[in-house]
C-alpha cells in the first residue's frame, strides 16, 4: 500500500504508512520549529516547551499523561533539535487512536502553569549543569558553536542557565502561538493502522490548529577554522576534530555519508582501526555529519590521554591527507556503501525508524524518498567524488579543533 499522505484544511500533514505484519505503531507528533527559529532572547525556550507539554494539560495531570500510554503498554518521549520537535509514542495497534489523542492534547491544550514553569525552568538548569559536568557530551556543543558562532545553527538547543531561568507563561504561549502553526505541524504513524481511520482521528484532534505558513532558510553557515583548549580537572582529553560538511539539500550529502563512515563511522572505518585496534590510543574514536537545511558539519570525536593526544591529532591529519589524495580503494568504497546501506534495510524492520525516515523526508523534502532511490545514490557515488569532496572540506586551513582536558 505504501505512504499515504493527508493535508487538513489548516495545513497540518498526515502521513500513513500501513505495515500489516506488526501488531504496534509508532507515533510522531512534529513540529518544524526548533534552537534555529529562536529569536535572539528566546534561547532555548523551544526545548522548554517540550519539556512543558509533558507537565499537565485541561483534562490530564503530568502523572496521568504518562499513565495513559505507558498503562496501556505503550511507552512515551519526545525530542528537540535544531530544525524540528517531536512528540512520539509507541503503542499496540488497537491503541492508534487513544495515542494521537494524547499526543494532540499535550500541543494543544497544555497549562503551562506558573509553578510546574519555574520548577521545570529548575530541571533544564539542572540538565545543563549535567552537561557541563560530562566533558565528553559538552565537547560538541561547544566544538559547533566555535565553528558556527552567533549564526542560529551555531547556538545549542538547550540554552543557557540565564536565558533558561527568565521565561514566562506569556514567552512560552507567544513563542507556540508564532510557531506550532498548520503548515509546520505533522502527523507520522508507521504500524498496523487503517490510513481511513487515522485522517478522521487526525481531523478530529488536528483541525483546530490555526494554519500559517513555514519560515525561509538561513544564510549557509561559514565554519571557521579554530584550536580550542578549555582546561578542566578530567581524566582524559575530550575531542572533536571537524569542518564544514553538507546541508540535507547539497547533491554532495551522499558523497559525505561515504566518506563518513570509512573514515570514522564504524568499527572497520579507518580512525577506528588505525587509532584503536593498531595502536590503543583512545577507548572510542568515531566521526558523525549533521545535516540541516542550510549547511552541515563533519566532526571526528574521541578521548585519550594527554601523553597521546598531539599523536592522535597527527593520525587524524595523516587520515585526512590519505583521504584527501587517493580517496578509497575499489573494496573498502563498496564494503562502506554496503554498511550504509545494510544499515539502511535494517533499520526499515522497526516501526519507530519508519515513522523517523518518512517524517524527515516530508519536513525538508516535502516528499516521499524510496528507500530504493536512496539506495541507488548510494551506490552510485563514486572514488572521484569523494576525493573531490574530501579536498574541498578536509583542508588543515578549514579544520577546527576542540578539546577538554587536564592543563599541561
Amino acid at each position: 500500500m505504501g505512504i499515504q499522505k493527508f493535508t487538513l484544511p489548516n495545513g497540518v500533514r498526515v502521513l500513513v504508512e500501513p505495515v500489516g505484519h506488526v501488531r504496534s505503531a509508532a507515533i510522531g507528533l512534529w513540529c518544524r520549529t526548533g534552537s534555529r527559529h529562536e529569536l535572539d532572547n528566546e534561547a532555548g525556550i523551544t526545548h522548554l516547551i517540550e519539556h512543558m507539554l509533558f507537565k499537565g494539560t485541561k483534562s490530564r495531570t503530568s502523572k496521568e499523561i504518562a499513565e495513559s500510554i505507558e498503562g496501556r503498554g505503550g511507552s512515551l518521549n519526545a525530542f528537540t533539535d535544531k530544525e524540528a520537535t517531536c512528540y512520539y509514542c509507541r503503542v499496540l495497534s488497537d491503541d492508534v487512536e487513544n495515542g494521537v489523542e494524547v499526543l494532540s492534547d499535550m500541543m494543544l491544550n497544555s497549562l503551562f502553569d506558573s509553578e510546574e514553569l519555574a520548577r521545570e525552568e529548575g530541571v533544564v538548569i539542572e540538565e545543563i549543569k549535567r552537561g557541563e559536568d560530562e566533558p565528553g557530551d559538552h565537547v560538541h556543543e561547544l566544538h559547533l558553536s566555535g565553528r558556527w558562532g552567533n549564526h542560529p545553527l551555531g547556538k545549542p538547543i538547550i540554552g543557557t542557565k540565564e536565558s533558561v531561568s527568565g521565561f514566562t507563561r506569556d514567552n512560552l504561549v507567544s513563542y507556540m502561538d508564532r510557531r506550532y502553526r498548520g503548515e509546520n505541524v505533522l502527523l507520522s504513524i508507521a504500524g498496523n493502522i487503517d490510513p481511513v481511520a487515522i485522517k478522521a482521528i487526525a481531523e478530529k484532534t488536528l483541525g483546530g490548529i490555526d494554519s500559517g505558513q513555514a519560515d525561509e532558510q538561513p544564510e549557509r553557515p561559514a565554519g571557521s577554522a579554530s584550536v580550542n583548549f578549555v582546561e578542566k580537572d578530567v581524566e582524559q582529553v575530550h575531542f572533536c576534530i571537524g569542518t564544514d560538511g553538507t546541508s540535507i539539500y547539497d547533491p554532495e550529502l551522499y558523497t559525505m555519508s561515504v566518506l563518513d563512515a570509512a573514515l570514522g563511522g564504524s568499527m572497520s572505518s579507518r580512525l577506528f582501526q588505525e587509532i584503536r585496534e593498531k595502536r590503543g590510543l583512545v577507548y572510542s574514536v568515531g566521526s558523525y555529519v549533521l545535516n540541516y537545511g542550510a549547511g552541515g558539519a563533519y566532526t571526528v570525536y574521541g578521548g585519550t590521554s594527554p601523553e597521546n593526544w598531539p599523536l592522535v591529532q597527527e593520525i587524524v591529519r595523516t587520515e585526512f591527507d590519505k583521504i584527501m589524495k587517493g580517496g578509497l580503494d575499489v573494496d573498502e568504497l563498496e564494503r562502506t556503501k554496503r554498511h550504509i546501506c545494510g544499515n539502511i534495510v535494517l533499520a526499515l524492520e522497526g516501526m519507530s525508524s519508519r515513522m523517523m525516515r518518512m517524517s524527515r523526508n516530508e519536513l525538508n523534502h516535502r516528499r516521499d524518498i524510496p528507500v530504493e532511490e536512496t539506495l541507488e545514490r548510494i551506490n552510485s557515488v563514486t572514488n572521484d567524488e569523494i576525493v573531490g569532496l574530501a579536498q574541498r572540506i578536509l583542508d588543515a586551513e578549514k579544520v577546527s579543533t576542540t578539546a577538554i582536558g587536564p592543563a599541561n
